[in-house]
C-alpha cells in the first residue's frame, strides 16, 4: 500500500509538473489578454464574466481554465497569464506563507504591497469574501436569536446545561488541524464534547444543516447551497477566519499595454458581492445551468452586455 501511495504521489506531482511546463512554455496570446482561472464553479463564473465583459469592450481574451493554484500563480509570475481572480487569504497564506491574523483591509494591503515588486497588481477587491464560516438553517437561527458566532457559543453553552446538546458539523480537515476547530473554540469560548462534533465530507455539511442532522456547520460563504437551502451565515464577530476577498490581479505589463483595463476591471469588481455570487453559484450547481449562460444573464442585467449577446 505504501508503494502504491508513493507511486500515486509521484504520478500526481509529475502530472502537475508537466502541466506547469506545458503552460509556461506556451507562447502568450499574440494579441490581447490571457485570462487564467482555477478549477471550481466560482472561478469558472468569474472567468466567464470577465471574458464576456472584456470582449464586449473590444479586448481579445483567451481563457486558460481549471489550473491548480500554484500553477496559475507560476504562470502569472512568468508572464504566461495576464490576469486572474485571486483571493487575499490565498495570497497571504499560499503565495507568501503569512499566517498572521489580519483584517480584510490589512490582508488586501499586504498582498498588494508584496506582489507589486513581482509585477502583479491587485486592483480593487470585490465585496466578495469566499472564506470559511459557520451557518445554520435560517428559520432555526432566527428562532434562537443567533446571528453571530458569539451568539452561537452562548446558545451551545445554554443547551449543554439542558437535555439536548447541540450538534455541529465540520469537515475532517478543519476539525483536526491546529488552526481549525480548537482555536475557534478557544476564541469564542465554545464548549463542545466529542459527541457534539460531527465530522463529514465538506459537501455533506450543507445537507446535514438543512435536514436537521446538525444544528450548525462549517461552510464556504459563497457556496450556492447557502441560498438554495435557506441557510444563514453567522457573523464572525471576533474575526477568526481569514479574509478571502476576490480581487482581479493583473500583470503590470498588461496594464501598461491596455491603459483602460484597470478601470474596466474595477467596474466589474464593484458589482460582485457574496449574495450575487452565491446566487450565480446556485444556478450552476443546483439548477445545472451553463456557466456561459449565467454569466451572460448577469452582465445583461447590469447593463454590461447587449441583449442577445
Amino acid at each position: 500500500m505504501k508503494m502504491i501511495a508513493s507511486f500515486r504521489n509521484w504520478l500526481t506531482g509529475a502530472c502537475l509538473a508537466a502541466a506547469a511546463l506545458t503552460l509556461l512554455s506556451a507562447p502568450a496570446a499574440a494579441a490581447g489578454l490571457t485570462l487564467g482561472s482555477k478549477n471550481f464553479t466560482e472561478q469558472h463564473l468569474l472567468s466567464e464574466l470577465t471574458a464576456q465583459y472584456l470582449r464586449g469592450k473590444g479586448y481579445q481574451v483567451a481563457q486558460k481554465q481549471d489550473l491548480a493554484t500554484v500553477i496559475l500563480r507560476n504562470a502569472m509570475e512568468h508572464g504566461q497569464i495576464d490576469l486572474a481572480w485571486d483571493y487575499t487569504g490565498t495570497g497571504l497564506i499560499i503565495h507568501h506563507g503569512i499566517q498572521q491574523k489580519m483584517s480584510n483591509e490589512e490582508a488586501y494591503a499586504t498582498v498588494k504591497r508584496l506582489d507589486e515588486p513581482k509585477g502583479l497588481i491587485w486592483l480593487n477587491p470585490a465585496a466578495l469574501n469566499n472564506t470559511y464560516a459557520l451557518a445554520m438553517k435560517r428559520s432555526r437561527a432566527e428562532a434562537e436569536g443567533v446571528r453571530t458566532l458569539s451568539d452561537l457559543a452562548r446558545a451551545v453553552s445554554r443547551s449543554n446545561s439542558g437535555d439536548k446538546r447541540w450538534q455541529l458539523g465540520f469537515d475532517m480537515e478543519f476539525a483536526g488541524r491546529p488552526d481549525g476547530l480548537k482555536p475557534l473554540q478557544q476564541l469564542y469560548g465554545m464548549e463542545l464534547a466529542r459527541p457534539q462534533i460531527r465530522q463529514m465530507d465538506s459537501g455533506l455539511v450543507y445537507n446535514a444543516i438543512r435536514d436537521g442532522f446538525v444544528d450548525a456547520g462549517l461552510v464556504y460563504t459563497t457556496d450556492g447551497r447557502i441560498k438554495g437551502f435557506e441557510l444563514l451565515v453567522l457573523q464572525d464577530d471576533l474575526n477568526f477566519f481569514p479574509a478571502y476577498a476576490a480581487t482581479p490581479v493583473v500583470s503590470k505589463a498588461a496594464l501598461d499595454r491596455n491603459p483602460g483595463l484597470a478601470d474596466d476591471l474595477n467596474r466589474l469588481a464593484a458589482l460582485l458581492d457574496n449574495d450575487t455570487m452565491s446566487t450565480m453559484n446556485a444556478e450552476v450547481d443546483i439548477q445545472h445551468r451553463p456557466v456561459r449562460e449565467v454569466a451572460a444573464e448577469f452582465l445583461r442585467s447590469r447593463g454590461l452586455a447587449k441583449e442577445g449577446a
